[in-house]
């Protein structure tokens, strides 16, 4: 019997994310508190822009777009932003970038902690993700569990499964 085998990935649905900050920009732009502020959420390269007039408005787009997220089943951790910085003309903007690839230094943390639970399994780094393999479907299932209690603050998605 051939092994079976998935894929750990750190990625987030593309599309998804589309879709959060176009619902996000309409509420921002439609709601009260924000009349005035020049809030405005939207994609800038890869990078997501928040930027309004003061600090606070930018972190209450913040929690809008988290909020969307959210409802569309995006994880927050794949989220990678600073503290909003002062630009021209009184305004602050606030960049966050998405995580995308598992970071060599995870990745062997999650190898070594699948190698320290006995777990009857193979597991190899390539480039940005692990393959996991074994005989045993159940065996794998057991990893991917592993794998999900202790996740590196990472958006981890299991894919490829054979």
């Amino acid at each position: 019997m051939a092994d079976s085998s998935f894929d750990v990935v750190a990625e987030v649905d593309r599309q998804g994310v589309d879709n959060a900050i176009n619902q996000a920009a309409k509420e921002v732009a439609t709601r009260y508190d924000f009349k005035g502020t020049d809030a405005s959420i939207a994609w800038s390269g890869e990078q997501i822009a928040i930027a309004a007039n003061s600090e606070e408005r930018v972190a209450a787009a913040l929690d809008v777009l988290k909020d969307k997220l959210v409802r569309r089943k995006v994880s927050l951790k794949s989220l990678d932003h600073d503290e909003p910085k002062p630009g021209a003309r009184g305004h602050y903007r606030l960049e966050i970038s998405l995580v995308s690839g598992i970071p060599t230094d995870k990745a062997r943390a999650m190898v070594k902690q699948i190698k320290t639970s006995k777990l009857k399994v193979q597991a190899a780094i390539q480039g940005d993700s692990l393959r996991i393999s074994s005989k045993s479907r159940d065996t794998l299932q057991e990893a991917q569990a592993l794998l999900r209690a202790n996740d590196q603050d990472l958006p981890l998605r299991f894919t490829n499964y054979k």
